[in-house]
């Protein structure tokens, strides 16, 4: 019996999952919550800033993969044969000659612009208005294969939003690099940010790198940009690699920390919600929706019969981003499962907040109730709203919370709940955007 580990890096946790190579079985698994992130540390959700500390990855790779381990009979550490990688994204960070994110560097522990710029922080606007009026008047337009505009969730406007913002980090930054290579760059031993090898998926949908343009955009186009990239590129990559080749095997030392074989191969990364589609057994012409915080709607299409076809208003068209040899292509939400969460906070603030002054309970018991209402709310509002005729209440709500990805990025528009009055009450409001995020995809 042979078997490999997947990584799931999501929003909020990392999930390690042990299949049967042969069966597909699930054998076991494990799930760690980013602490720094629950915490919300580094984070400022009004101004849109949404950061992660690599020690939060680097912790959670650990306690799942032992975890799982654990869980699983005698017999399947010795043979585990690969490991595999997926992360959201574009989710970047500044990384020193070495590879080393910054943040893990004496200076920057508990600066936020050297953390990993999470895939919804939208702190970049502006610089993604920048890209777009610059790509509309080059003679090349650079943005053609990404849908022909460019996101403030993406790699490029991050990573100028951060260096423009802080000088020290500016001068400290060699180069940038994606969650999903870092990962297997860090098992692997690879990460010299000139040759450790770079995702396909990231790389063409978030970078606007492409083979017609003998790599990432040109180094006049990005100096037009900002001066401050001048050189930047040459500290990047050229060449990317689909998620069916090998990164590298496991190092000594993290072989001896997981419990594991130093022969264990590490594929390249990519990002969750293409990886989620090959999990789904995608097929050309047939659409698979990723569901988590947000959602992704990805398609393939066998690459002769698309040709030189240019779909405009989408994530992107890159060769290979899903399943090697097809086009990948990607759409979706920027907000989902985070609208329902936003609205449980909502709901949840009153409670913490007037139950932490209350003398008529102990600070157990106030856990224990805030804890029980908390699992309880999704559920039982979901429970009530299904009981409210289709059409009843006359609440709309428009599912924008986080801007809108597609058609046409523009993380400036606003989510909006109309129809309100006075019988407006908590499960009809959820009810209404429930529907703004299902009708949201059509």
């Amino acid at each position: 019996m042979k078997y490999t580990i997947g990584l799931d890096y999501g929003t909020d946790s990392v999930r390690s999952l042990i299949v049967n190579t042969a069966t597909g079985e699930e054998v076991a698994s494990a799930v760690f919550y980013y602490p720094r992130w629950k915490k919300q540390q580094y984070c400022d959700a009004p101004n849109n800033r949404f950061r992660q500390h690599p020690k939060d990855y680097l912790e959670g790779l650990e306690y799942t993969i032992k975890e799982a381990l654990k869980l699983s009979p005698a017999g399947v550490a010795e043979n585990v044969v690969g490991i595999s990688v997926d992360t959201t994204g574009s989710t970047p960070i500044a990384v020193d000659e070495k590879g080393v994110p910054l943040s893990l560097t004496p200076g920057f522990e508990e600066n936020p612009n050297a953390m990993f710029v999470l895939w919804k922080d939208h702190t970049a606007v502006k610089e993604a208005e920048e890209i777009n009026q610059l790509a509309g008047k080059w003679q090349i337009d650079f943005t053609k294969f990404e849908g022909g505009i460019y996101s403030s969730e993406w790699f490029w406007a991050k990573l100028l939003h951060v260096i423009r913002e802080d000088a020290g980090v500016f001068r400290a930054a060699y180069s940038w690099v994606e969650h999903c290579d870092w990962i297997p760059a860090v098992l692997t031993g690879y990460t010299n940010p000139k040759t450790l090898k770079r995702s396909r998926c990231a790389a063409g949908h978030k970078a606007m790198w492409h083979e017609a343009f003998n790599g990432l955009p040109a180094e006049d186009f990005l100096v037009a940009l900002d001066p401050l990239l001048s050189g930047l590129r040459d500290r990047l990559y050229k060449e990317t690699f689909t998620c069916d080749v090998s990164a590298g095997r496991l190092t000594a030392e993290w072989a001896a920390k997981l419990g594991l074989s130093t022969d264990v191969v590490v594929g390249v990364g990519a990002f969750d919600a293409h990886l989620g589609a090959v999990g789904a057994e995608i097929e050309p012409y047939y659409l698979s929706k990723v569901m988590g915080t947000s959602t992704c709607d990805m398609l393939i299409a066998p690459m002769d019969e698309v040709g030189d076809k240019l779909v405009k208003g989408i994530c992107g068209q890159v060769d290979g981003s899903i399943v090697p040899g097809m086009l990948g292509l990607e759409a979706g939400q920027s907000a989902f499962g985070d609208i329902y969460a936003w609205f449980k906070r909502l709901l949840e603030w009153p409670l913490e907040n007037i139950l932490a002054e209350s003398s008529l309970l102990d600070e157990a018991t106030k856990q224990k109730v805030l804890d029980e209402t908390s699992d309880k709310i999704i559920a039982k509002l979901s429970e009530e709203a299904a009981k409210i005729p289709i059409g009843e209440s006359g609440i709309v709500a428009l599912d924008w919370m986080n801007g809108r990805r597609t058609p046409d990025a523009n993380q400036n528009l606003k989510g909006a709940i109309a129809g309100l009055n006075l019988g407006s009450d908590a499960p009809r409001i959820f009810r209404a955007l429930v529907e703004a995020t299902a009708f949201g995809s059509k």
